[in-house]
């Protein structure tokens, strides 16, 4: 007698399983939650890995090339991190103000759009910011007073008035983060009005809860980063600069994964799910 075992409608139900577990998560909120989590890992990976090689050995040297490779992840990530933080209050404020629309205006192909031209104009400012820095002959020294190649340490180190340019830019790129911030509040004040208007104090607790977090994040990161390129010489010093640098460059990526990801019941479901048995056969 001879025995045959289906193979292939057991794998096209492992498959079906396996989309029927993470269907729901094909959204343009959980999409925008993908691309800033990579965001918050390049930004960390880009600074925080050399900063502990440097206090675990006790060295302070980097090479030039992989200063001007470190600063242009650094720019590419957070610029990235910026500008998805905006798109995505653009996503909860047509999710929460105009609901009927959201299909329309937030479809896949739109959502692929604006995340394509959100990390295509951070190359591209990163890639300015890069050339132009490093563009600049260094006649005080080479020494940063920084735990990683930031701008403005740089600036500090020439004296040629080409570095005019890198001004020039860096206030193009200032009110282009501060475009981004004004769109991010009105936003939100759009967001909270319609949130008054609900009948559900449980509703308004729930949306407060999870907006003012968001902001406050977004708040301490432009705040502090803007200070960090604005501020004038008279007030730099060691301690400033390095805790000011810590506010924008380490906190926000470390926050979001809690404010964003962590606090989000229907992802953390999702995930207790696949790791559950969502694979196996039912």
């Amino acid at each position: 007698m001879t025995y045959w075992v289906e193979v292939v409608p057991t794998v096209k139900a492992n498959a079906n399983v396996r989309r029927s577990c993470g269907h729901h998560l094909h959204t343009p909120m959980f999409f925008f939650l993908l691309n800033l989590a990579l965001t918050d890992l390049g930004s960390i990976y880009t600074t925080v890995p050399k900063a502990m090689h440097y206090s675990l050995w006790d060295t302070r040297d980097i090479s030039y090339t992989g200063c001007a490779a470190q600063l242009f992840f650094f720019l590419f990530f957070i610029s990235a991190e910026l500008f998805l933080l905006t798109i995505m209050c653009y996503d909860r404020y047509v999710s929460i103000c105009k609901p009927l629309h959201y299909g329309t205006l937030l479809g896949s192909r739109a959502c692929a759009h604006m995340a394509a031209a959100a990390w295509a104009t951070a190359f591209l400012c990163s890639l300015l910011h890069t050339a132009n820095t490093f563009s600049l002959p260094l006649c005080h020294g080479n020494a940063l007073g920084q735990f990683f190649c930031e701008i403005p340490q740089i600036l500090k180190l020439s004296c040629s008035k080409s570095y005019l340019r890198e001004l020039g830019l860096l206030v193009f790129s200032i009110c282009l983060t501060l475009g981004c911030f004004v769109f991010i509040v009105f936003s939100y004040v759009q967001i909270f009005r319609a949130v008054l208007r609900n009948p559900s104090e449980q509703g308004r607790h729930k949306a407060f809860a999870t907006c003012l977090p968001h902001l406050a994040v977004v708040s301490l990161f432009v705040s502090t980063g803007i200070f960090t390129y604005l501020k004038p010489l008279s007030m730099s010093s060691t301690s400033l600069d390095l805790t000011l640098s810590v506010l924008y460059s380490v906190v926000p990526p470390a926050l979001n994964p809690l404010i964003y990801s962590l606090r989000n019941k229907e992802l953390k479901a999702a995930v207790r799910r696949q790791m559950t048995g969502c694979f196996q056969e039912q």
